[in-house]
C-alpha cells in the first residue's frame, strides 16, 4: 500500500487495522514527515519531489490511499501567493491534478482518493465560510492574509478544490462517493476496487 502524501503516518496508522501486518510506503514532501513515519511506525518512505513524476513503476501498489491531498497538487509553492488571475489558476492547477490522477492511476492497481468538496458550507483549509472559494483569486488571498493575522487556521491558498464532475473526470473508471454531514457534500472520494 502506498500512502500518497502520508505525512508522518500518523493518520494511516490510525486507521489500519493492529492485528494484521501491511506492507506500507509513505511519500511525501517532507523530509522530517517521513523520518518520523521510519522511526515510529517502520513504514518504508519516499521522498517526492513536487513536479515530478511519481518514482514508481507501473502498478507497483495493490492500493494507492490518497487522503486530502490531490487539492493541493497545483501550482509551483513559490508562486502560490503571486500569481493573481483566478483564471489561470484554475487551469494551470486543474492541469497538475490531472497529471497526478493519471500517475495514481498508473501506480496503482487500485486506489482511494479523498479530497475536501469545494462548495461544502466551510472551507476545510481555513475554517472560513465556503464562499472563499468563490472569491475571485486576489480578493481571496487578501482575504487569507488578512484571516492569518489572528485565525486560528492559519492556511496558504495553495488548494484548488474539485467538484463531482472533477473528480469523475480525473477518475472516470472510479466510483465517486460523497461523504455527507447534516445533509451537505463535505468531501468526495475515488474508489477504484
Amino acid at each position: 500500500m502506498l500512502d500518497l502524501g502520508g505525512g508522518n503516518g500518523k493518520y494511516i496508522n490510525s486507521i489500519l487495522p493492529k492485528n494484521q501486518d501491511f506492507n506500507v510506503t509513505i511519500s511525501d514532501i517532507l523530509i522530517d514527515d517521513l523520518k518520523y513515519a521510519e522511526d515510529n511506525f517502520k513504514y518504508k518512505t519516499t521522498r517526492l519531489i513536487e513536479d515530478k513524476k511519481l518514482p514508481f513503476e507501473d502498478t507497483a501498489f495493490d492500493i494507492v490511499f490518497c487522503n486530502s491531498v490531490i487539492e493541493h497538487v497545483t501550482i509551483p509553492k513559490n508562486d502560490i501567493w503571486i500569481l493573481k488571475s483566478t483564471k489561470k489558476f484554475q487551469h494551470l492547477s486543474f492541469k497538475r491534478q490531472q497529471e497526478f490522477a493519471e500517475e495514481i492511476k498508473r501506480i496503482g492497481k487500485s486506489y482511494f482518493v479523498q479530497t475536501p468538496y469545494k462548495y461544502f458550507l466551510i472551507e476545510s483549509h481555513s475554517w472560513l465560510p465556503g464562499f472563499i472559494v468563490l472569491l475571485p483569486r486576489p480578493l481571496q488571498i487578501k482575504t487569507i492574509k488578512f484571516f492569518n493575522k489572528f485565525w486560528p487556521k492559519k492556511t496558504s491558498p495553495d488548494w484548488n478544490l474539485l467538484t463531482f464532475k472533477q473528480m469523475q473526470q480525473l477518475f472516470p473508471e472510479a466510483l465517486i462517493y460523497r461523504e455527507k454531514i447534516l445533509g451537505f457534500t463535505k468531501s468526495l472520494i475515488a474508489i477504484k476496487k
